[in-house]
């Protein structure tokens, strides 16, 4: 009973700070992720620690349906964010990031994870594509700002974009990892398979699903008569619904339910655009959002700080790490968006900031579910330094580095007039 009190209390502390850390570090250069990893490290060396010889990330199973439900939650916020209407030039940063520059980022670390960590094909497939989507959770220090805020830059809306498209598109490389392992053990063929049922149509379900719910659901929220409308409600909670109806919906038909929930928001948004409701539904998703980033990145803390989760660290995870992050991403973004007509800072900015999080997780433990892989301890020591690596390298530079951007596109902007 006392341990349970503590833990009680420990989450009410957690939902408290929710609310009040964001105002409290939105001018330093310290993020709310490296706060809540803080406190579950805290949690565990406290002496009235009720998470004693406790590893919350020994369960794949739980991880996977948590980060699951956290990163759809988040995609939805994303696709309720952006204002700017869906086209080929309007979005000409997304599709270069996901079309050119995150395959390029999974070759890239598939490449360190063979060479470096000596991992087999498959396996090192399977960390190129866990690692390389940016993360729609993590990234919310360097996104857009809510519904018809106005705080949508070219930098902002493309790390935006990025994390809520990329999170379907990285899926085929993820299936890709799991058919080559089991074409490994069972000698079967897999490419034909994997390129019309894995690319092509689960692709083409999670596009259609979603737009075309997307589209159903602003129909009922801003088109039906006056106080029929879901708008009517002004409650943020619809929100929610969507996500969940947009991502079973898909999954059960085999396709993208990561895709589908970002394509549905902004199918959503396309409908009435102004209407002030996308704020009450994006502030909600908000909320939860974080309420639930919050709890997972304290049980990070409190599995780095039991100590057997970095038991295999060593310098070949650390150089693979630096690598990917500093070199890796970095370049292939930088490859993705030759020939933008952006400058070169703005440019730099959006190649830097490849914030790795809680998709990741959800990735690496979906497809250890699926087959096997050789070097699954060294995956998960991987994956787990990389993303706590990503959280306080970029929440670090962060609140300067944006600001400094802001601060030049100002004085840009002041000169024109």
């Amino acid at each position: 009973m006392e341990s349970y009190a503590l833990l009680l209390a420990a989450f009410g502390a957690v939902v408290l700070l929710t609310a009040w850390l964001p105002m409290l570090l939105k001018k330093l250069p310290i993020s709310l992720p490296m706060v809540c990893i803080g406190i579950g490290m805290l949690l565990v060396w406290s002496p009235f620690s009720p998470f004693s010889g406790v590893n919350p990330f020994e369960n794949r199973y739980l991880i996977q349906r948590i980060t699951e439900f956290v990163v759809i939650v988040a995609l939805m916020g994303a696709g309720l964010k952006l204002d700017r209407p869906v086209s080929w030039r309007g979005w000409e940063t997304s599709w270069r990031l996901v079309g050119i520059a995150m395959p390029l980022t999974i070759i890239g670390t598939a490449l360190l994870g063979w060479s470096i960590l000596g991992l087999g094909i498959a396996a090192a497939l399977l960390l190129g594509a866990s690692l390389a989507p940016t993360d729609p959770v993590l990234a919310s220090d360097i996104q857009v700002g809510p519904p018809q805020s106005g705080k949508e830059d070219e930098v902002r809306f493309a790390l935006t974009s990025e994390a809520g498209l990329n999170d379907g598109a990285a899926f085929p490389f993820v299936y890709l990892a799991i058919a080559v392992a089991l074409s490994t053990a069972s000698g079967e063929p897999f490419f034909t398979d994997w390129l019309l049922v894995d690319v092509v149509w689960k692709i083409a379900a999670g596009l259609g699903i979603g737009w075309l719910g997307g589209k159903a659901m602003g129909y009922l929220a801003f088109r039906l008569p006056k106080r029929a409308g879901l708008s009517e409600t002004k409650d943020g909670f619809v929100a929610l619904g969507i996500t969940c109806l947009a991502y079973g919906s898909t999954e059960m038909i085999h396709g993208y339910g990561f895709l589908a929930v970002f394509v549905a928001a902004v199918a959503l948004r396309s409908v009435e655009r102004q209407h002030q409701y996308h704020e009450s539904l994006h502030n909600f998703a908000e909320q939860i959002e974080r309420l639930l980033m919050m709890v997972l990145l304290v049980c990070f803390g409190v599995a780095i700080a039991e100590g057997s989760i970095f038991g295999a660290l060593n310098w070949e995870v650390i150089a693979t790490t630096a690598l990917m992050l500093f070199v890796v991403r970095p370049l292939s973004a930088w490859v993705g968006l030759i020939g933008f007509p952006a400058p070169a800072r703005e440019r730099g900015v959006i190649a830097f900031f490849g914030i790795r999080g809680l998709g990741s997780f959800y990735y690496l433990a979906f497809a250890l579910g699926q087959a096997r892989f050789e070097g699954e301890t060294i995956l998960w020591v991987t994956v787990c330094f990389a993303v706590l690596s990503s959280i306080v390298m970029h929440g670090v530079a962060v609140t300067p580095i944006m600001r400094r951007l802001d601060r030049r596109r100002s004085l840009r902007a002041g000169i024109r007039h």
